[in-house]
């Protein structure tokens, strides 16, 4: 696989810099670009969107700065940082696109059951609107909730 852009989507959370280390560890094996992406959103209803709107952009430009700052201190020193304005799992399908992304590294959150149905999982809409890699690192502990549950094991299938 011929890795030159890396597209890290970050929310600001611990979780969410799970994947920046394997992200960086990937870069320089492959001598890849580093771009780090956040999603920005306004959710208001009394304020002036506009303000709003530039206060979270702000906010999420300071932030990515910070984490470059961070990166680059690591000795990575191709590394951009990139704010889209919208949902987090459009922003990020469209910056991979824009950017000619050859991979997304991005974290779960770990949610399952009614949390996931609620909340939804930014990564499962990642998945299926883009045709770039991902390569998903899940939290420590995360819970694993997976359709074959309870189905029989290899060895007891071998004993029917």
């Amino acid at each position: 696989m011929n890795v030159k852009t890396i597209l890290v989507p970050l929310d600001g959370s611990v979780l969410g810099e799970l994947a920046l280390a394997p992200a960086i560890d990937l870069a320089r094996d492959k001598s890849a670009r580093l771009v780090l992406l956040r999603a920005a959103e306004a959710h208001t209803t009394l304020a002036d969107p506009t303000e709003a709107q530039v206060t979270v952009v702000r906010e999420a430009e300071e932030y990515l700065a910070g984490v470059r700052a961070r990166v680059l201190a690591g000795g990575l020193e191709a590394v951009e940082t990139s704010v889209w304005y919208g949902p987090a799992a459009d922003a990020i399908v469209e910056a991979a696109r824009y950017r000619n992304a050859d991979l997304i590294v991005m974290s779960s959150h770990g949610r399952s059951g009614v949390s996931r149905l609620v909340l939804g999982s930014v990564a499962e809409s990642v998945l299926r609107a883009t045709t770039v890699p991902i390569l998903l690192i899940r939290p420590d502990g995360a819970p694993v909730d997976t359709p074959f549950m309870g189905a029989p094991s290899a060895k007891e299938i071998a004993h029917v």
